[in-house]
């Protein structure tokens, strides 16, 4: 009798220990990205748009039948604390690892990701390295890269402003700034009577860029066209400096000054352009971005602060995608689904990814313009060829 009960007892230990736990309905995503720090102003929005496409595969069934869960790890906008974000959201049981919008930022994470043989999304860093070259085989960003902004903003200026003289001007800080102006650099020798009128470097936490301006300056004529190529915090700084110094030149920068956030600190500036992938302003030409960033606004309590919002959304939706069709979330399988995107329809344009590129070396940008404090869309433009994997490999 008692023998009956002890085995009637351990049969019930034995049944709920292999009962299919909860965890195992859920497919884990894992935030290892910046909830402080200044990459939070990045981060968050992309995290917030990721969040809000999960919702949206939840409602409708789920992804292969189960429910996405979402676990969070904070990087502080700190590298070594990257690292430590990036292993905390594994042992959640992350199947995806997502991680900051900046290389520099978002590799440590990223890299955890790849030793443990999981997929990870940078949120929107725009870096080669942010990919194969960088991190590994099983790491992604579903955004443009920097150098497709600099080529972009390079061939539009000449071709629809008639900009012949460049100057180029470079924010040594992060990878991403540096490829801004490789892809400018890229460009320049395919547009005909084109010249480079001058180049400087600084760095983001100079206070002062009175040399540099001092130099441009001194030319015998003022460029046609200034290739900033920075970010934020120090971008602004060198934006209100070139105009207090009384240079009218058009100024043109990456995707990083999208936002009108900052504009008060430059009031009422003029003649400075930056390619986004959807427009803020509500006047995007696809009226289904406009959708977008009003159930944005209903879901945070606030409107998109910049561009960088989107490519959230789109890493998770082409994931998904390519989850579905692998029919697993194993990484190898889920890859090679990756791979295959050629042109891939999202809602904040194409997505194409190969097996020597996991970033996107052409695309469509909005041409957004500030005149008197108040920035929108007046062009697009997309780069006249891809810029080649081995050159952009190479920088």
């Amino acid at each position: 009798m008692r023998l009956t009960k002890l085995a009637g007892g351990l049969a019930v230990l034995v049944a709920l220990w292999c009962a299919p736990s909860q965890a195992a309905d859920e497919i884990v995503v894992g935030f290892a990205t910046a909830a402080s720090g200044f990459m939070q102003a990045y981060d968050k929005p992309a995290q917030d748009a990721a969040m809000i496409r999960i919702e949206e595969i939840n409602k409708a069934g789920g992804l292969l039948g189960k429910k996405i869960k979402a676990v969070f790890a904070d990087t502080k906008t700190d590298q070594a604390e990257g690292a430590k974000a990036g292993l905390a959201v594994l042992d959640q049981g992350a199947d995806l690892v997502i991680v900051s919008c900046d290389y520099d930022f978002g590799a440590p994470a990223a890299l955890q990701a790849q030793a443990a043989n999981k997929v990870s999304f940078f949120l929107c860093a725009e870096s080669i390295k942010a990919g194969i070259p960088g991190v590994g085989p099983y790491s992604f960003s579903a955004s443009v890269l920097a150098a497709v902004q600099g080529a972009t903003m390079a061939e539009w200026a000449y071709k629809k402003k008639n900009a012949r003289s460049f100057y180029r001007l470079l924010d040594s800080w992060t990878v991403y700034n540096k490829g801004i102006c490789d892809g400018f650099d890229w460009m320049m020798p395919h547009l005909k009577d084109a010249t480079l009128a001058g180049s400087d470097t600084f760095k983001n936490d100079d206070a002062s860029i009175a040399s540099q301006i001092t130099r441009i300056k001194s030319l015998p004529k003022e460029p046609d066209a200034i290739m900033l190529c920075t970010m934020m915090p120090g971008a602004v700084s060198a934006v209100k400096q070139i105009r207090a110094a009384g240079i009218k030149s058009m100024i043109l920068n990456g995707s990083s000054m999208d936002g009108s956030y900052w504009l008060n600190a430059v009031p009422d500036l003029s003649n400075f352009y930056v390619p986004v992938q959807g427009s803020i302003y509500g006047d995007d030409p696809n009226p289904k971005v406009g959708e977008f960033n009003k159930k944005y606004k209903e879901v945070t309590g606030g409107d998109p602060s910049s561009q960088y919002v989107y490519p959230g959304y789109v890493l998770i939706d082409v994931w998904a995608k390519a989850v579905e069709r692998a029919k697993t979330t194993d990484a190898e399988a889920v890859v090679a689904e990756l791979e295959k995107m050629n042109n891939e329809p999202t809602l904040f344009g194409p997505r194409t990814f190969s097996k020597e590129l996991h970033h996107q070396n052409r695309g469509r940008y909005l041409i957004v313009d500030t005149e008197q404090g108040k920035p929108k869309v007046i062009d697009e433009w997309t780069i006249s060829e891809k810029i080649p994997v081995d050159y952009l490999v190479s920088k």
